[in-house]
């Protein structure tokens, strides 16, 4: 379920079925790596929404977070948003993200990161990126399924 007023709905009234959050991370410059934090973004919305709409009833996509590439208190700002999402009821958070700068502050989340190099999608034809794009959201929904069924009770 996507955060619309729609699927939203449809959340409300399945909730206890929804244990799961899905969180893309994606920088946001606007120096020599504009055009690659664009590339990211535009790689990790398709990827989040293919994940989605493979894992109706069980995700909630929520919207991207977004911070300055450069911005250092990104994993306190991060851990806010994971604290509310918690107290929600959602079992599993996961986070997903093309930036490596991730990986150093990933002990402090406290939850799944999942870190994918962004595939430059605009260099590709659309049959070639659509076929890469459903080969990575299998690979995530092994890491997700894995999850699930290694959940502590």
């Amino acid at each position: 379920m996507k955060w619309t007023a729609k699927d939203l709905d449809m959340y409300i009234q399945s909730k206890e079925y929804v244990d799961t959050v899905l969180i893309p991370l994606v920088p946001l410059t606007f120096g020599s790596q504009i055009k690659q934090t664009g590339s990211m973004n535009e790689f990790l919305t398709i990827l989040s929404s293919e994940i989605e709409k493979q894992m109706k009833g069980r995700i909630l996509l929520m919207p991207t977070f977004h911070y300055l590439s450069d911005e250092e208190d990104k994993i306190d700002l991060l851990k806010r948003w994971t604290n509310k999402v918690k107290e929600n009821n959602f079992k599993h958070i996961f986070f997903l993200t093309s930036d490596i700068e991730w990986k150093k502050g990933e002990r402090e989340l406290e939850h799944n990161l999942v870190w994918i190099p962004a595939i430059p999608l605009e260099t590709l034809e659309n049959n070639q990126a659509r076929e890469m794009i459903n080969q990575q959201v299998l690979q995530i929904l092994d890491i997700f399924t894995y999850n699930w069924k290694n959940e502590k009770k």
